[in-house]
């Protein structure tokens, strides 16, 4: 999808949402307990930190959610590394995890450090791309950035970690800096992975792969989530 596309597509998302927000329905689709009703209201959420936080959704497919939330709640206090910070982070934060996630836009880190200042065992830190390096992203937009520094953020904090999200820039260069760093029995969530250039990396790795494929927060089209373990 080009920019111009998917900012066309934001803002009629919002649009509606603004229309449809005083009939009563995007209130009686955020009370009902089904998960298609979370998905449709989620629709209208899509890049609004704001709303989406209101709706307690991190952006991943909804057996993505399921499956962590209940990894989470037998596992207390699990240590949490994210590359991509947003609605994850704070929903990360609710359920008890210590979170560290490093963004590298400076503007979204300050907004979500923002929501997630009520969690002291949360910590969100901009790492910005640089003019030159050895890690590109393989982003279309992001041409002639860097990324050495935001993909080894994580030798900079002890591991091992419970849970690692890759969700950012760079992300098969991510995945090989998190196998060292998960703890046994933990898990790599790695989004989006319909993507070939994803689908390749994550074959190469040598971990296992549960796919959770199907209806997605936020996005009107099935999408996968990858849980990675070690096998």
């Amino acid at each position: 999808m080009s920019d111009a596309l998917r900012s066309a597509y934001v803002a009629t998302a919002h649009g509606l949402r603004r229309v449809l927000k005083p009939t009563g329905l995007l209130g009686a689709l955020e009370r009902s307990e089904s998960r298609r009703a979370a998905w449709l209201r989620s629709l209208f959420a899509i890049y609004d930190l704001e709303d989406l936080s209101g709706l307690d959704l991190p952006w991943w497919t909804f057996d993505a959610v399921e499956t962590v939330d209940d990894f989470l709640a037998s596992h207390p206090g699990a240590r949490v590394f994210e590359w991509g910070s947003g609605a994850s982070t704070l929903w990360l934060s609710r359920r008890g995890a210590k979170v560290t996630a490093v963004e590298h836009d400076p503007d979204w880190a300050s907004a979500v450090g923002e929501k997630t200042a009520g969690f002291p065992d949360t910590w969100v830190i901009g790492v910005p791309a640089a003019a030159s390096g050895e890690i590109p992203s393989g982003k279309k937009g992001f041409e002639g950035q860097y990324f050495d520094a935001y993909v080894r953020s994580i030798r900079d904090h002890e591991g091992p970690f419970d849970l690692i999200v890759i969700d950012g820039r760079a992300r098969e260069a991510c995945l090989l800096e998190a196998i060292p760093k998960l703890a046994p029995g933990g898990y790599i969530l790695f989004d989006d992975t319909k993507r070939e250039r994803y689908r390749k990396a994550i074959a190469a790795s040598g971990l296992k792969v549960e796919r959770l494929e199907g209806l997605a927060v936020c996005l009107p089209l099935p999408d996968a989530t990858d849980l990675l373990s070690i096998p």
